[in-house]
């Protein structure tokens, strides 16, 4: 966005346009019920409310800025067609509000962009075609589409209509959650974390609004840090909806004036909370919307802002889509268990006479270790013993302190087991 866009936007009336956003959207968008959590309560000592856009219309918070977008659109606007380029959840927001006001629309998705969300982007009724590797590789094409084919680019974050959509969020927690502190919102281009700190600045600028994102797609805290728009080198996380190299020119200007702070997150964070969400909310969350969720435990530590104010903290975690495919989930759940002590693998060398493999596993039914996968192996025994035989074993276990109890008895038992994960 050229500079004296940006400027033009920062000069609208926020308050109104907010508002507009919210009649806009009123019987499109659901208005998400907030959720206690009280396992993330307990876990960080403070109160914590969801703020579940995973379970909104297409699935993710984009509908809002979306529709508000389409919306504001002419009639003649509406007939050239709409274009966008989007990791996904956007894709869905707009070919649905496309399809609700009967225009025709055309999306740009990256090609690491999950299956499920391309056959949901098509469901809607929109063209999807994968362009790029990146989100930036396709809203490129998808830029030079509009030009040469005067179709309306809907931009995923950078424009002023879009954020004021997603404002609509932080509008809905300041209603319903009247003593709240803090809001955390995942970045990725910065059209939600924008949105909502406009709106939180506009209404209720005492609240604070910290923003989280994976150690892989560091472009908003280098931009942060140098005081202008910084493109990353690389962006590496399975977060793909906040895989964005470059912050948008508008999104950094009211990010860099009404964020209070930055807290990043690692890839285990960010599984264990999809894990835990499936367990104790029964919630699916995909990658991007988890990353507020990982980053409650770091705000002590991370949030000088957070840890520096006077308690208590009533923290609203955005989660901002729940769009995530089966294979996915899979991987994810397998992760997640191995991070937090529930799944163990180890390798161990026996003597390769009969016998051996039952004493190993009488030792794990004792130490009631449920048994996933075996792997008994002659060839790869590094010779402990003369005749050797290298067992794997997967087990299922209960935490860390069964691990340790269990590699305990085998080493009773004058085996040298060692863990692989």
């Amino acid at each position: 966005m050229e500079q004296k866009d940006v400027l033009k936007a920062l000069q609208r009336d926020h308050a109104a346009e907010l508002k507009l956003a919210a009649e806009r959207l009123s019987g499109t968008a659901k208005h998400t019920e907030i959720i206690p959590s009280p396992v993330l309560s307990e876990m960080t000592g403070h109160t914590i409310l969801l703020k579940p856009e995973n379970l909104q219309v297409t699935g993710s918070f984009k509908i809002r800025g979306a529709y508000n977008k389409i919306a504001s659109l002419s009639e003649e606007e509406l007939a050239r067609g709409i274009v966008t380029a989007s990791a996904g959840n956007h894709a869905q927001g707009v070919a649905y509000a496309a399809r609700e006001r009967g225009a025709k629309a055309t999306i740009l998705m990256p090609t690491i962009t999950p299956p499920l969300k391309v056959d949901a982007t098509k469901a809607y009724g929109a063209d999807a075609v994968l362009h790029g590797d990146v989100f930036d590789e396709a809203a490129a094409y998808a830029a030079e589409l509009s030009e040469k084919q005067g179709m309306v680019y809907v931009p995923p974050f950078d424009d002023y209509e879009v954020l004021c959509g997603q404002g609509t969020i932080a509008m809905e927690i300041l209603d319903d959650v009247p003593d709240v502190t803090d809001i955390v919102v995942p970045l990725g281009g910065g059209g939600l974390g924008a949105g909502v700190a406009l709106a939180v600045k506009t209404f209720r600028p005492e609240v604070r609004v910290i923003g989280a994102i994976p150690e892989g797609s560091p472009a908003f805290k280098n931009s942060l840090a140098a005081g202008r728009v910084v493109a990353a080198d690389q962006v590496v996380t399975s977060a793909e909806g906040v895989a964005v190299k470059r912050p948008g020119d508008l999104t950094f200007a009211l990010l860099n004036e009404f964020l209070d702070d930055l807290v990043t997150v690692s890839e285990r964070d960010i599984n264990e909370m999809i894990l835990l969400m499936l367990e104790k909310h029964k919630l699916v969350v995909e990658a991007a919307g988890a990353v507020s969720l990982a980053a409650l435990e770091h705000l002590n530590l991370r949030s000088r802002k957070f840890a520096s104010a006077p308690g208590p903290h009533v923290v609203v975690p955005i989660i901002s889509g729940g769009n995530i495919d089966t294979v996915t989930i899979g991987a994810v759940i397998q992760k997640g268990m191995i991070a937090r002590g529930r799944i163990m693998n180890f390798e161990v060398e026996l003597p390769d006479t009969p016998g051996q493999l039952v004493k190993v596993a009488t030792i794990l039914a004792q130490e009631r270790a449920n048994v996933i996968a075996l792997d008994h192996d002659q060839f790869k025994a590094s010779g402990v013993y003369a005749n050797a035989v290298a067992l794997g074993v997967t087990v299922e276990t209960n935490g860390p302190d069964h691990i340790d109890r269990i590699l305990a008895a085998l080493r009773e038992a004058g085996y040298q087991p060692r863990r692989i994960y």
